[in-house]
Formats: C-alpha cells, structure tokens, sequence
C-alpha cells in the first residue's frame, strides 16, 4: 500500500461525488478525454472513464515506486464495484459479465490501458475473473479500504504520524469484523483472498508503527472460514444413502409380499386346477352311471 495510492482515490472520489468541482484531477475535462468521443452520455459512462484514469493515475506511480501490480489492481476494481453498485440495477451483475460488456469493448480502455504499463488489460481480467463475485459483493470492502487509506494517508515519507492512525485502526478493525462475519467466506474463496489482502496492509501499517509511542493498532481477528459446501456436499451424500437404502428395503420387501403373493396365487391356482380336475372326474362318473342305467332300461323296455 501506499499513500499515494490513497490520495487519488480520495481525489477520484471528490471529484465522483462534486463534478463541478475544478482543478488538477478533478477537472471535468481530464475525465472526458477518457469517454469515448469525448462523450459520457451515462453513468455507466462516466464511472468506465473515471476507471481509465484511476488505472493510468495509478501506473504513473507504480512504475515509479514498483508497487505490486496486481494488488493495485484490486484496489481500482474495489472502487469501480464500489460505484457500479449505487446504481443499483448493477448490484447483482457478476463483474466479469459487466467487464466484457462494456470495459473491453471501450474504445478508451483499449487505447489507454495496454501492455506498456504494469496495471495492463491482462492484469484487470484476470483479477477481475479470479474475484467471480458479484458486483454488489465487492463493494462491501470498500468502506474498510477507506478507512485503511485514510490511516495511509496519516503514514507518509514526511509525516508518520502513528498516533492519528492508530486511531483510525479501531474504525477499520471494525469494518473489517463485520467483513469477517459474512457467512459466504470459504476457504479459498474470492473474499477470503480480499480479506487477506486487507489484513496484510493493515499489518503492516501496525509493524511500522510498532515502536511508536502512543500508538494503538487493535489486533485483527484471524479470518474466519465456513464450511457450508462441504457439509452440504455429506448431508446430500448421507440423505442420497438414506434414500438408496430406503429404496432398496422398499424394494426388498415388495419382492418379499410379491414372492408371497405369487406363492399364494401359484397354490390357489395348483389348487383350483386340481379341484376343479376331480369335480370334472367326479361328474364324468356320475354320468356314466346314469347313461348305464338309462342303457338297462332301454333294454328292459325293448
């Protein structure tokens, strides 16, 4: 982290929130040179080319200071959810899908953001796919980037002034809690990786303020991990057992009635035909008797 990171976020943001505001960055005409045609006829627009100028702002002291790129990057993607998400038919985009849609296809963005700087086009899409979180999402971090950068902002070549951000530390470490709380964090996870990145700016804040007298930096809780996919994954696997196993007793004993059953009706059946042969037998007999009978008295007669 560095401060200067931080005081172009604060101006970038003085000037998302008073665009008439005038001076240095701040002027309406340097955002305009990054919408296309010089025209930002949309919000949507107007943040892409704010986004374009945070990133080449940012390259500028990257390549002077050798900040890590990637993290960098993460930074300007936190503030572009952060801005994409108070239009709030945003919040429940995945950032990817906006960036395809219209990040990669800006004119700008192409022209401005290439392969010459550390903070390239391959650098945003790759951290941009590796975060696979909603827009809505990420810009929660923003607040506690915030704040750290105003304890950053306090911490300077010229300025260490620990106390100030020691003071702030109690603000960020509360943020940060409530981040920690969130029940969607996995290990592994996008925001787990966002949280860790947060804890290692905030740490090593406090380590340079260590020996300072009078500084206070809370100790940050260790992130916390849920495991909701993969208790998921054995409850579905235990009831999915469940199920087979009720299913192959169901099984078991239908074919056990159905033995019972067709032994039933196979004895009935063996029972009926045997029956019913010696009805037959019986009344053939019968009959010859009679025709016996009918035989001596037709001869008796004659």
């Amino acid at each position: 982290m560095s401060f200067r990171v931080c005081y172009i976020i604060s101006e970038i943001d003085n000037f998302a929130n008073d665009p008439k505001n005038q001076g240095g960055h701040n002027s309406i005409g340097y955002f305009k040179y990054y919408c296309p045609d010089n025209n930002c006829d949309t919000d949507v627009k107007k943040v892409i080319s704010t986004f374009i100028a945070l990133v080449t702002l940012f390259n500028g002291i990257n390549h002077n200071e050798k900040l890590e790129s990637d993290k960098i990057a993460e930074y300007a993607i936190l503030w572009l959810s952060y801005k994409l998400n108070q239009k709030t038919q945003n919040g429940n985009t995945k950032l990817y899908d906006f960036y395809t849609e219209h990040i990669n296809t800006n004119s700008k963005y192409n022209e401005h953001i290439t392969n010459d700087f550390n903070i390239n086009k391959s650098v945003i899409e790759n951290k941009i796919k590796l975060m696979n979180m909603n827009i809505k999402d990420i810009s929660k971090f923003y607040d506690a980037f915030k704040k750290l950068c105003e304890m950053y902002t306090e911490f300077d070549d010229d300025n260490k002034n620990c106390t100030n951000c020691s003071g702030k530390a109690k603000e960020f470490v509360e943020k940060y809690k409530d981040l920690n709380k969130d029940y969607n964090n996995t290990n592994n996870s996008s925001y787990n990786k966002m949280l860790s990145t947060l804890s290692t700016d905030y740490n090593n804040l406090k380590n340079k303020c260590k020996n300072v007298q009078n500084s206070k930096f809370p100790l940050l809780p260790e992130i916390k991990t849920t495991q909701i996919s993969v208790k998921s994954s054995e409850q579905t696997s235990a009831q999915t057992s469940e199920v087979a196993s009720s299913r192959s007793s169901i099984g078991n004993n239908l074919f056990t009635v159905l033995s019972v059953f067709g032994a039933i009706a196979l004895f009935l059946g063996i029972g009926y035909k045997h029956s019913l042969f010696g009805f037959r037998r019986k009344v053939q007999k019968n009959l010859r008797k009679k025709l016996k009978s009918l035989r001596r008295k037709w001869i008796i007669s004659i």
